[in-house]
């Protein structure tokens, strides 16, 4: 196989992973908690490289999830203690995790090399280059986000439209909530290396805002997330082997377009309806 091939794989495994768990990121109106879980990544690297000394060591992927997590938590448990806004709680948890994170690369690791453009954006040649079968680690992880959406898609449905009714019916929304944060912060940490800490959250988002401008229907809405997202890392990723572009920027602005195209016609008819 070829690596513009492996490549192209390791993309849509990518692109498959983080649109699963994204629709109900939106539907539950976290969304910039991702952008935070991102950030969170790179001071559980810094831990987990101090622990082994290898940065490809799966070790390390433990770690980077469970700062992610910290961020989620953390989030949370402000925001529902009422001492500060729901926005703030997320602008004072993940820029800690964050300046923590650099701090200690500063500080302990200043003889490890990181990439700075692979740490923002990631990078799917190097990936597909240096670990061919990443993109099984990926897949997997997908179906595994898969399987939990559909195993307790009821209850999650019913936490993302009415919590408090689903509070009070018996379901565990804490339990659950933390569950799937849980597995959105190991997709977020597996996909560090392809998608960077500011790609994750376009990955998780824009297919889902996108597929939800289309349809209403939440047995609709996850099959046309996915839709979407393999077609956008189709074709993102094609552009950029053929322009000579950065692949995980070109998937993240192939959704962003398609975005624009939906909501352009929109924006008009509300004009002429205005006018």
């Amino acid at each position: 196989m070829t690596l513009a091939a492996s490549a192209c794989i390791l993309a849509v495994a990518t692109a498959l992973a983080c649109a699963i768990p994204g629709t109900f990121v939106v539907l539950n109106k976290e969304s910039m908690v991702i952008d935070g879980i991102g950030h969170a990544v790179l001071p559980g690297i810094a831990v987990g490289y101090m622990f082994t000394g290898d940065l490809g060591s799966p070790v390390l992927t433990v770690t980077a999830a469970l700062g992610a997590l910290a961020v989620a938590l953390g989030t949370q448990c402000l925001r529902r203690s009422g001492l500060v806004s729901s926005d703030a709680a997320l602008g004072l948890v993940f820029p800690a995790m964050f300046s923590f994170g650099v701090i200690l690369i500063s500080a302990r690791l200043s003889h490890v090399h990181l990439d700075v453009h692979a740490v923002l954006v990631g990078d799917v040649n190097l990936v597909a280059l240096t670990s061919p079968g990443y993109a099984g680690t990926l897949f997997a992880i997908a179906a595994v986000n898969l399987a939990f959406v559909l195993v307790f898609l009821p209850r999650l449905t019913a936490c993302a439209f009415d919590a408090p009714f689903a509070r009070v019916s018996g379901v565990g929304v804490g339990a659950l909530h933390t569950a799937f944060m849980a597995l959105v912060a190991l997709t977020a940490s597996a996909a560090f290396h392809t998608a960077g800490a500011m790609l994750v959250i376009a990955l998780m988002v824009l297919p889902v805002v996108c597929a939800r401008l289309t349809c209403r229907r939440l047995t609709h809405l996850i099959p046309l997330t996915c839709a979407i997202a393999l077609a956008n890392a189709l074709v993102g990723f094609w552009c950029a082997y053929h322009l000579n572009l950065a692949t995980s920027p070109s998937i993240a602005l192939a959704n962003a377009l398609l975005l624009c195209a939906l909501l352009i016609p929109r924006f008009r008819a509300r004009a002429r309806l205005a006018a």
